[in-house]
């Protein structure tokens, strides 16, 4: 396991470790991250989200799928640090077809989805033409295979079906900015804290419970005023959803945490400058997408 750099954190809350084969992190900011490049990176991905969800649809669909098999690719590359041998390819063009599937036909073609990329997946690893028995490790990769594919495709399904109805934008716009916003309000709550007492120290050391307050507050402050606005629900119905969203999301961030530290790697990639790979931004949003869906969907309709 690597050495952490005491006190040091990144734009997301996650430890900053001390690891040998990659350069230090820039010093951008009091976070241990380029701040500056991690804004820059910020405004133009929520750029991107205001173009396309609320002009052609269809793009914005384009643009879940893009993320999510940059974010597979990225999650089979990290693995294979572990000694887990995944399909790359297949793994990140079946993930990415999920969600497309969940908007064009819904709940059914979700899972009607999720069914054929496993089996496209799982059946790509399984077949080896240089020999006639299984493998050692068959079953820990097929394993690892599932894994990357419900992780990724299954849950950013949900944000296809968010994407479906009438108002989906809007729905959209506040299960994003909520989440978005249990960053922001974490990161600043803890850097301007200190972060003293620790959340879970033996799993992401940087994450702190002054963090966790302003996650809580900047989520439920940013779903209590949109709810009224977007979809005519109650304030009081927009903090329940933040709270629930800060939770999904928190257990989003720790899991991540908790599957780079047993890797023993920092980031899952660098492609997003002062923030690192796809999936270090998407672990959050993956994970509160299905409790999104549930709850806007019970509530908006």
């Amino acid at each position: 396991m690597k050495s952490e750099v005491a006190g040091a954190v990144d734009a997301a809350g996650e430890p900053m470790s001390d690891q040998t084969s990659e350069p230090a992190a820039p010093k951008g900011g009091r976070a241990g991250r380029d701040l500056r490049a991690a804004i820059i990176v910020g405004v133009s991905l929520a750029g991107l989200i205001f173009a396309t969800l609320f002009t052609v649809r269809v793009l914005w669909v384009g643009v879940i799928c893009l993320a999510v098999g940059m974010g597979a690719y990225e999650l089979v590359t990290a693995l294979k640090v572990a000694d887990l041998h995944l399909p790359r390819i297949p793994v990140a063009i079946a993930g990415a077809a999920v969600p497309a599937a969940a908007y064009a036909q819904g709940t059914d073609g979700l899972v009607i989805a999720l069914f054929i990329a496993v089996i496209v997946a799982v059946g790509w690893r399984a077949y080896d033409p240089r020999r006639f028995d299984p493998p050692p490790d068959l079953r820990r990769d097929l394993a690892a295979t599932l894994f990357c594919l419900g992780y990724t495709g299954f849950l950013a399904g949900f944000a296809g079906l968010l994407s479906r109805p009438s108002d989906g934008p809007r729905l959209v716009i506040i299960f994003i900015a909520t989440a978005a916003l249990n960053d922001v309000g974490g990161y600043a709550a803890g850097v301007l804290s200190g972060g003293r007492h620790k959340l879970a120290p033996r799993i992401s050391p940087g994450k702190s419970w002054e963090g966790l307050g302003g996650s809580v507050a900047a989520s439920c402050l940013c779903a209590g005023i949109m709810f009224p606005f977007l979809i005519h629900r109650s304030a009081l119905l927009g903090i329940v959803f933040g709270l629930a969203a800060v939770a999904a999301s928190t257990l989003g961030d720790l899991s991540e945490s908790m599957l780079k530290r047993d890797i023993g790697i920092k980031d899952m990639g660098h492609l997003l400058p002062g923030h690192g790979g796809v999936m270090d931004r998407l672990d959050s949003l993956l994970a509160t997408a299905p409790v999104a869906y549930l709850l806007l969907t019970a509530w908006a309709h």
